[in-house]
């Protein structure tokens, strides 16, 4: 049995400095500090945090005044965080810059009177954040069927956003279908589909045309890592998405010679590691890394204040 990893996988810059910031915060403030929901989309992530001292709350009203609350990389409405003000809460921002910049397109459409379309995933925390960043008229569209039912009043004055972890193939038909409806649409310079996304998602269909069977190492409610899942399944070849090595069933490997592997932007290279050596157990095999690209993107922290 073969096992080819794909490049790149596992974390982007983004994670990396969401996960840095509750670090740096522990370590300048002490525990606790309380983030507003999860900080990356990843079990094993939030779990490590939560036993160094992070407390992850779904509400605002579940942290104590005063306390050091952080707001994940997903990003927030601009709603929560004049609340968080309110309830005399230390924030410290974790926003993906890439998210942050998509807000700043959103504010940039409505201060020029245009209708923005938020392409995404309805009730996902980055698509709430960024239709809550909205001072201005704004649509939420997930299917082509919501593109059907849009009745723009000036279709001259109307542009688009998309969540920067969707599927690239998905996210074209639906862009597609926005430009037929509305030809003067205006289109963001470059994708709102983060470069790691595009990354991961090349990546895992190239190697899924030459495996048996393909592997996704990420949470259920991870978005790019579905979203990965889906990139193989499409390419014709079965596809997990799993949590750990745990989740694994030996009768998935029954008969495949090839197995590619991957993991989501939120999901450590410790899992990967566990998954090979579970795989290894079963049917010791060469291990080899596919040609794939360099990703060298770094996001500085936020400031980190002396709150009094």
């Amino acid at each position: 049995m073969e096992i080819f990893l794909a490049k790149p996988r596992g974390f982007c810059a983004g994670v990396k400095r969401a996960i840095a910031v509750v670090n740096q915060a522990l370590e300048k403030y002490g525990a606790p500090v309380y983030v507003l929901h999860e900080i990356v989309h990843n079990t094993h992530v939030v779990g490590t945090l939560a036993d160094k001292g992070a407390v992850f709350v779904e509400t605002l009203e579940d942290i104590p005044t005063g306390a050091i609350t952080i707001f994940s990389a997903h990003g927030v409405a601009k709603a929560v965080e004049d609340r968080a003000e309110s309830l005399g809460l230390h924030t410290i921002d974790a926003t993906c810059p890439l998210v942050s910049r998509v807000h700043r397109r959103v504010a940039r459409l409505n201060k020029i009177d245009y209708d923005v379309l938020i392409i995404g995933h309805r009730n996902h925390p980055e698509v709430e954040g960024t239709y809550g960043r909205a001072d201005g008229r704004v649509h939420i569209l997930s299917s082509k069927e919501d593109i059907n039912r849009l009745n723009i009043e000036d279709s001259s004055k109307v542009g688009y956003v998309t969540q920067t972890t969707l599927s690239m193939d998905d996210a074209g038909r639906l862009i597609d279908l926005l430009k037929k409806k509305y030809p003067e649409i205006d289109i963001p310079d470059r994708s709102d589909i983060c470069y790691a996304t595009q990354n991961r998602q090349t990546a895992v269909r190239k190697l899924a045309r030459d495996v048996d069977l393909f592997l996704v190492v990420g949470s259920k409610n991870s978005s790019n890592s579905n979203r990965l899942r889906e990139v193989a399944d499409n390419q014709g070849v079965k596809a997990y998405l799993i949590d750990t090595a745990d989740e694994i069933d030996p009768s998935w490997l029954k008969g495949v010679e090839k197995i590619g592997i991957t993991a989501g932007a939120s999901a450590p290279e410790v899992l990967v590691e566990e998954v090979i050596a579970r795989l290894q157990e079963h049917e010791p095999g060469s291990i080899r890394e596919m040609d794939g690209t360099e990703e060298f993107t770094r996001f500085s922290l936020p400031p980190f204040p002396d709150f009094i």
